[in-house]
């Protein structure tokens, strides 16, 4: 299977999932070549720090990159009245901007789903993993619970889209303990690839079914495809432990990360998957996981698709996705165009700023009772004060 990244119309998309597709190749600009190195001590400036980190990530000034240090110390004072552990703002593949202690190691919630996207890349473009296969070719069937007939159809890629069909719920679930399982539809009551519905169960399944497909653990994969090559300073192999779904067979595989380790991941994303020369992660595969494959009018629960809210995601292959068309280039004029965002709950973010060549990462220590959160209209807030501290005119 290969992808589709669509540029024009809606009505396609509907049961966009459900079909096999050509993939169309979006060119974003390329990351600088500079790579040399301050050994001052000092905050280097953009035109002495590395455009890729090496072992550790260098500090530029904020003006150095067109942002006000000002406008920045006001968010570092927001984030301090509130839950925020760590956060980092990368700029052309510098930080400008970090707050609390950004290697300190925690549980990154779903944001998991997305590194599991990045890992598909490689072994769909090698043909390891067949995105067209079944869920019942793959033997991802509960024990307790066979696919109905209109179940066995779906396939991996709809897996990926949030897309499947497929609703396992326990029984009846209050919305104030769960809101999107709540919602979830009855089982059987939509055909793979025309519905989405933000789904543990794909998603899961999707983890369960590359390990399958690899014969790899997913966290040893996690380690070789992206610690490794990228220069993750503080993963850990060992705390990478999953979580058993109580009634389900497939497990929660869950992922332990620091703030500066995360936004290696956003830079290797926003770089189209080249990491200082080097293509972890295929150019193919980088443009059609964050193209929209749900657009926001279709998102649910529909609390997804609020028209009141200020932001317009959709959904890719496992990333959140805004909708809107993208533009190849330097033609960018906003700056969500062509963005995407991993994110978790409480307050776990991976947000891709191609508009801005910009990458904002945030985390909330959330192993603790009661659980502390920043939501998504909070995250708005920060994400629009970061970009709103550049500097309207000449830096000073």
């Amino acid at each position: 299977m290969v992808l589709k990244r669509e540029l024009t119309g809606r009505g396609a998309r509907l049961s966009v999932c459900s079909l096999t597709m050509a993939i169309v190749l979006l060119s974003t600009t390329a990351g600088r070549s500079g790579n040399a190195q301050s050994g001052t001590g000092q905050p280097a400036t953009a035109q002495t720090a590395p455009d890729f980190p090496a072992k550790d990530w260098q500090m530029v000034s904020p003006e150095s990159e067109g942002y006000s240090s000002k406008k920045l110390e006001a968010l570092r004072a927001w984030l301090a009245a509130g839950p925020t552990t760590a956060m980092v703002i990368v700029v052309h593949g510098h930080i400008i901007f970090s707050y609390g202690d950004t290697a300190k190691v925690s549980k990154i919630a779903s944001v998991r789903k997305s590194i599991l996207s990045m890992l598909y890349g490689k072994y769909q473009a090698n043909k390891t993993i067949d995105l067209d296969k079944t869920v019942d070719e793959l033997g991802l069937a509960e024990a307790d619970k066979p696919f109905l007939p209109i179940e066995k159809t779906a396939t991996l890629f709809q897996l990926l889209c949030g897309r499947s069909g497929i609703y396992m719920l326990q029984g009846n679930v209050s919305p104030d303990k769960d809101l999107i399982e709540a919602s979830e539809p009855r089982r059987g009551s939509e055909p793979p690839g025309m519905y989405f519905h933000y789904n543990d169960w794909d998603f899961n399944a999707a983890g369960t079914a590359f390990e399958k497909a690899t014969g790899k653990n997913i966290y040893d994969a996690l380690q070789s495809d992206l610690a490794v090559p990228i220069g993750m300073q503080d993963f850990d192999r060992a705390k990478q432990v999953k979580i058993p779904h109580d009634g389900q067979v497939h497990p929660e595989y869950a992922m332990y990360l620091s703030t500066r380790d995360m936004a290696r991941l956003g830079l290797l994303m926003l770089r189209n998957g080249n990491w200082n020369g080097k293509q972890v992660i295929p150019v193919d595969w980088v443009q059609g996981s964050t193209g929209v494959w749900t657009p926001f009018e279709e998102m649910n629960p529909p609390y997804l698709r609020a028209l009141g809210a200020p932001e317009r995601w959709g959904f890719g292959l496992m990333w959140w996705v805004w909708d809107a068309h993208p533009y190849a280039g330097d033609r960018y004029f906003l700056p969500f165009q062509g963005a995407f965002e991993a994110r978790g709950t409480a307050g776990q973010y991976i947000t891709v700023l191609p508009a801005r060549d910009m990458v904002l990462v945030h985390k909330v220590y959330i192993d603790v009772y009661p659980q502390p959160a920043v939501d998504q209209e909070q995250w708005d807030t920060i994400t629009n004060m970061a970009i709103s501290a550049a500097c309207s005119g000449p830096c000073k």
